[in-house]
C-alpha cells in the first residue's frame, strides 16, 4: 500500500502538467479498452454476481452488482462523455484588476490524488478513474470484496487506455488487497499520498469514513428521497412521476424512499397512485390517514427515515406544503426532494426552501445522477456542505489557486 501511494503521488505531476488534449485522449482510449474488453470484465462481473447468489446476498445489492449489456455499454458511453467534456484545468472561474493594478485570476487545478472507496457497484471504477483523469488528478480505487473480479476488470482497461495515450499507468490504481486494513490506510492518508477520500457506499461505510478519516472526506449519506403531490398536481403526472421515482431502480439512491401527498388531492389521486404502485410491485407503508384512504401496511416511525433500496415505500399525508417541507427537514438525508404540482408559486417556495443538493419539479428523483446532469458520470451525491454537493463530476474534482500579476509591483 505505501508504494502505491508513493506511485500514485510520482503519477501526480504528470498527470497534472499533461495538457488538456492528451488527458481526452487517454479517455478514449480507456473507453476503446473498456469496450475491447467487454467479454473478460462481464465474465468476471458474472463470477462475481454468482458468488453473491451463493452467498444469499439481497436482491437489491445483487442488482448494484451486475452489470448487463446495457448497463456495460452506458457505462462506456460514459467515459465517451467524460472525454468531450470542456477540460475544467486552467479554466478561469474570475478575474479582476485591483487598486494596486495587480491582475487577479481564480483558476481551476487538479486537488491530486483521490482515494475512493466504493462496495457493490463495479461501474463506480470507470465512473470514477475517468472523472478523476478528466480534472487533471490521480485516483486509488478500492472496491468491495464482492465486486474485486469485475473492479479488477475494468481496472486494467483504465490501464491500457492511460499507457497508450503516454500518460502513466499509475494514474488509475486499483488497491489489491480486500483487507479492511487497507481501507484503514487510506483513511490515515495513505502516508501523505491521498489528498481527499470518496466514500460510495452504504451507511456502515459512510459512517468509519467519517470517523477515522484524517483527510478531507466528500460526504455521501444515504439517499432518503421524498416525492411531495401537492394538492396542484397534475393527476397523469403525478402518478407517472410517482411510480418511476420509487420503480424505475429501486437500488439508486435516488429512489423515491416516502411519498407525501397533500390531504386535499389524497381521496383522489392516492388511489391511483398506489393501484400503479401495486401494479409494478411496490409494497406501500402508510401512516393513519393514508390506510384510512387505501388498504396497507402501518408506518413505523423508523420507515420515516429508511433508505429502503427495495420496492417498499412509506406514504404519509401531510396538510400542505410547510407541513411536506417540515417533514423532508425532519426525516430526509439532504441528498434529492421533488414536488409535483402545477402551481408555481408553491413549486418556487419548495425549491427555494428545501435545503437538499438537489430539488426537482414536476420530474423523478430518480434524475440524481451525475450522467443525466451532462457530467458524463459521477463518483457519488455530496450531501455534505463544503466544496462540492450533489453529483460530483469532473469540474467538482478540482480546487483553484489565485494567479495574481504585477509589474514590479510592491505594497506600501
Amino acid at each position: 500500500m505505501r508504494a502505491l501511494g508513493a506511485r500514485a503521488r510520482a503519477a501526480a505531476q504528470a498527470v497534472r502538467e499533461a495538457p488538456g488534449e492528451q488527458r481526452s485522449a487517454a479517455l478514449a482510449a480507456i473507453a476503446d479498452a473498456l469496450a475491447a474488453m467487454q467479454d473478460d470484465i462481464l465474465s468476471s462481473n458474472s463470477a462475481d454476481v454468482k458468488a453473491a447468489q451463493a452467498r444469499a446476498l439481497t436482491p437489491a445489492f445483487i442488482d448494484r452488482l451486475t452489470l448487463t449489456p446495457a448497463r456495460f455499454e452506458a457505462m462506456v458511453a460514459g467515459v465517451r462523455t467524460i472525454a468531450a467534456l470542456p477540460d475544467p484545468v486552467g479554466a478561469v472561474t474570475a478575474s479582476w484588476t485591483g487598486p494596486q493594478g495587480l491582475a487577479f485570476s481564480r483558476v481551476r487545478t487538479p486537488i491530486g490524488v483521490i482515494g475512493i472507496i466504493f462496495e457493490s457497484r463495479p461501474n463506480v471504477a470507470a465512473d470514477a478513474g475517468a472523472l478523476s483523469l478528466r480534472a487533471g488528478n490521480c485516483v486509488i480505487l478500492r472496491g468491495g470484496s464482492d465486486s474485486v473480479r469485475s473492479v479488477a476488470a475494468i481496472g486494467e482497461a483504465l490501464r491500457r487506455g492511460l499507457a497508450r495515450a503516454g500518460l502513466p499507468a499509475d494514474a488509475i490504481q486499483i488497491v489489491p488487497s480486500p483487507d479492511r486494513a487497507a481501507v484503514g490506510m487510506m483513511l490515515a492518508g495513505l502516508y501523505g499520498a491521498i489528498d481527499v477520500i470518496v466514500p460510495r457506499g452504504g451507511k456502515s461505510l459512510v459512517a468509519r469514513v467519517q470517523d477515522e478519516a484524517r483527510v478531507p472526506v466528500f460526504a455521501h449519506l444515504d439517499g432518503v428521497c421524498h416525492t411531495y403531490v401537492h394538492a396542484g398536481a397534475d393527476p397523469e403526472k403525478a402518478v407517472a412521476v410517482t411510480v418511476n421515482a420509487k420503480m424505475r431502480r429501486v437500488s439508486v439512491c435516488g429512489a423515491t424512499e416516502t411519498l407525501l401527498i397533500d390531504r386535499a388531492a389524497a381521496p383522489a389521486l392516492l388511489p391511483r397512485i398506489a393501484a400503479a404502485l401495486r401494479e409494478a410491485g411496490c409494497t406501500l407503508r402508510g401512516d393513519e390517514d393514508a390506510r384510512a384512504i387505501v388498504a396497507m401496511d402501518a408506518a413505523s416511525e423508523e420507515d420515516w427515515g429508511a433508505e429502503y433500496l427495495d420496492a417498499i415505500l412509506s406514504v404519509r399525508i401531510v396538510q400542505g406544503l410547510e407541513e411536506a417541507i417540515a417533514h423532508i427537514a425532519r426525516y430526509g438525508s439532504a441528498h434529492t426532494d421533488a414536488i409535483i404540482t402545477e402551481d408555481d408559486a408553491a413549486a418556487d417556495a419548495f425549491l427555494k426552501r428545501v435545503d437538499s443538493a438537489i430539488v426537482l419539479h414536476n420530474a423523478s428523483t430518480q434524475f440524481a445522477d451525475g450522467g443525466e446532469f451532462g457530467f458524463g458520470g459521477e463518483i457519488g451525491i455530496a450531501t455534505g456542505r463544503l466544496h462540492a454537493r450533489g453529483p460530483v463530476g469532473a469540474e467538482q474534482l478540482t480546487i483553484f489557486k489565485y494567479v495574481v500579476r504585477g509589474d514590479g509591483t510592491v505594497r506600501p
